[in-house]
């Protein structure tokens, strides 16, 4: 578990596949906006199982890491956080994404949920550089990024389908040696 001052994170268990599934389909048209189009099957408990079943494959073999948001107070989820696309070897990266209830927006809660798997990332599993990709006109995501010291690199051309349409993406990140001097700027 990775905790922080108002949400900690932790994988979720396959016990909370109906918070997970409510999560996803009471946010359904929220995340769509913003996300690439999913499978049929999604919303739906077998979608959410499988899902789970590859976050924690992916979590064994060292190809991502997948986090339920959760909030300190009262345990609920809110949200999800993880990395993917890590690679190996020379690289020593990986990609960031997360989404978060959009009654919890606003609040702090993925600034701060960002900051303490960056910290994973570099610190537990010594990764070197974590990217992000994000639509332009969403701009709290962009903010969320750059609060955690992400960086602009320049716009990806038609880089994601979203909702039919290809979409550019901003792209951003992070090194290792950036976020340590972030961290010493901090105390």
């Amino acid at each position: 578990m990775l905790k922080g001052k108002h949400v900690y994170l932790k994988p979720v268990d396959r016990n909370e596949i109906e918070p997970l599934l409510e999560l996803e389909t009471r946010n359904k048209d929220f995340f769509n906006q913003f996300a690439p189009t999913r499978d049929d099957d999604f919303c739906t408990l077998e979608g959410q199982a499988k899902r789970l079943e590859r976050m924690e494959e992916n979590r064994e073999n060292d190809l991502g890491y997948s986090f339920g948001i959760y909030l300190n107070d009262s345990d609920i989820l809110i949200g999800q956080i993880g990395l993917f696309k890590l690679e190996r070897g020379p690289g020593q990266k990986a990609m960031v994404g997360y989404s978060l209830d959009k009654e919890h927006n606003g609040k702090g809660y993925m600034t701060e949920a960002l900051k303490l798997i960056v910290r994973f990332a570099f610190n537990q599993i010594k990764l070197h550089r974590i990217e992000a990709q994000v639509m332009p006109r969403n701009i709290g995501s962009v903010r969320i990024l750059e609060k955690n010291g992400f960086h602009k690199e320049g716009i990806a051309k038609k880089n994601v389908m979203i909702n039919g349409k290809w979409e550019d993406h901003q792209m951003l990140a992070i090194l290792n040696d950036h976020y340590e001097q972030v961290i010493k700027n901090e105390t």
